[in-house]
């Protein structure tokens, strides 16, 4: 495999430092819209936010604190798993994850729009059920962020800083409100040993999916370690440091939530700045409410930028071992970055506006595109969790950082994050008891996800089959 050094001459800069990666978990690792969907879901989510966090999230960041440490080479777990198990496994965990952001994109420029009409108060929120205004902010949100990461990291990078920002900020004044409202007026929501008890009902457990899959972003940085200033040791202090940052505003973002409204009233798009709004409300705070929205729409367009950026890598490292095009690991000739895998995936990621909306509402829309999301996210990670079994083998570099526990730890902890992966893919392909159409939400789920997959095969095979031909003799 093409090791990748950002030092080297035609390759991208180390430019990121210890607070840049942490923040760029932050905003990758942060999903608001994953806080109101937990608060819909009522007082039992908190519980489930913590097996989450136990089962999926810690197993997780320790297969990556390990993986990344022992191999710190740009493409993150395409690159753990070739080295693991082969071109082909290798290529479609990178597959798969690469294409899971298809999905995405829409999904998180749709809850991003949903939160920015608030800015504009009830005038603007009229256009809460206009599919239009939804896609042609998910078109300009995608031009904004191609653009800038095609300039490269070394701007880019303050659009996730900002964005990190416009993560926490609003999960901190939602939690001050929450609690002065609790204080004063009395909690909105009963909170009882049986109402906090996860209920074992299909269409309960369905979001559970939802809620392990929000534990994901702990492995962007990774994608991209040719581009960071000291890997071995920088990735594994951010990710500590955000990953408690992380756990915080889910769980307690959610518990604030239900201070101020009850699960009823909660909408799964809109119910951090549904709350906000409530308290303001009660505690005379309007004016804070536009300035929380807008923070919220960049803490998004944050999110999708610093995705892209990470997967963009993906690509770019398969490009370089040439089992894609040779273009996709070319550099642009000014701002030396991956621009052809950047221009590749906003393109299809435009595409995937119109085929998600197609034939359903913007409710509809957006949980299949966060189902297909949470399917070819989740396929990637059982790799990761066998290349950390797979890889015990090997011997470790003196410098690099093992599991606490070594071998029997890291296969422990690796089985458990498998079980819990296999599990929320099982649950993710159940559509969701509110979709009018539950048929035509399966087969656009499973269709799709089952196109993407054999779209990567097809890539695969024509590769191998273009590397097998005789080369032209010269002239």
């Amino acid at each position: 495999m093409t090791k990748i050094d950002g030092d080297a001459p035609n390759l991208p800069p180390r430019v990121m430092r210890f607070w840049d990666v942490a923040l760029f978990y932050i905003v990758t690792g942060v999903s608001l819209r994953w806080i109101a969907t937990a608060a819909a879901a009522g007082p039992g989510s908190v519980l489930i936010w913590i097996g989450a966090f136990l089962c999926f999230y810690i197993p997780l960041a320790m297969a990556v604190l390990e993986l990344s440490s022992r191999h710190p080479d740009e493409g993150g777990l395409y690159a753990w798993t070739r080295r693991a198990y082969g071109d082909f496994p290798g290529f479609l965990a990178g597959w798969c994850y690469w294409t899971s952001n298809l999905p995405y994109f829409p999904a998180v420029f749709y809850f991003a729009a949903s939160n920015f009409l608030f800015v504009g108060g009830e005038q603007w929120r009229t256009l809460g059920d206009s599919p239009h205004f939804f896609m042609w902010f998910a078109f300009g949100g995608l031009a904004l962020i191609a653009g800038l990461n095609i300039v490269g990291l070394r701007h880019a990078r303050w659009l996730h800083n900002l964005g990190a920002c416009g993560m926490w900020i609003p999960v901190a004044v939602v939690i001050v409100m929450g609690l002065l409202v609790w204080s004063r007026f009395g909690s909105a929501t009963h909170f009882s040993l049986a109402a906090m008890t996860p209920r074992l009902e299909l269409k309960e457990m369905i979001f559970w999916a939802s809620l392990a899959f929000a534990f994901s972003g702990c492995e962007t940085a990774s994608f991209m370690s040719g581009e960071i200033r000291d890997p071995r040791r920088t990735i594994p202090r951010a990710l500590v440091t955000a990953g408690t940052i992380i756990a915080f505003c889910y769980i307690v973002g959610t518990v604030a939530i239900l201070l101020v409204l009850p699960p009823g009233q909660i909408d799964s798009l809109a119910g951090l700045m549904q709350a906000i709004t409530a308290a303001a409300q009660q505690l005379g705070w309007l004016w804070i409410v536009p300035a929380v929205a807008l923070l919220i729409t960049i803490g998004n367009l944050g999110a999708a930028g610093g995705f892209l950026a990470a997967t963009s890598r993906i690509p770019f490292a398969v490009g370089i071992d040439r089992m894609l095009p040779p273009a996709f690991g070319q550099l642009h000739p000014k701002f030396g970055t991956p621009h052809v895998a950047i221009l590749v995936q906003t393109g299809l990621g435009a595409v995937f506006v119109f085929l998600g909306q197609a034939g359903t509402s913007v409710q509809g829309a957006y949980d299949v595109l966060v189902s297909m999301g949470i399917i070819t996210a989740f396929i990637p990670f059982v790799f990761v969790f066998l290349s950390l079994i797979r890889l015990q083998r090997e011997p470790a570099a003196p410098d690099a950082i093992r599991v606490p526990g070594g071998r029997p730890v890291a296969v422990a902890i690796a089985c458990l994050g498998l079980v819990t992966t296999l599990g929320s893919i099982a649950l993710a392909m159940l559509p969701p008891a509110d979709e009018p159409d539950k048929p035509l939400a399966v087969a656009k789920i499973i269709g799709l996800t089952a196109v993407l997959i054999g779209i990567g095969w097809a890539v695969y095979a024509a590769s191998k089959k273009r590397s097998r031909r005789p080369a032209a003799p010269s002239a």
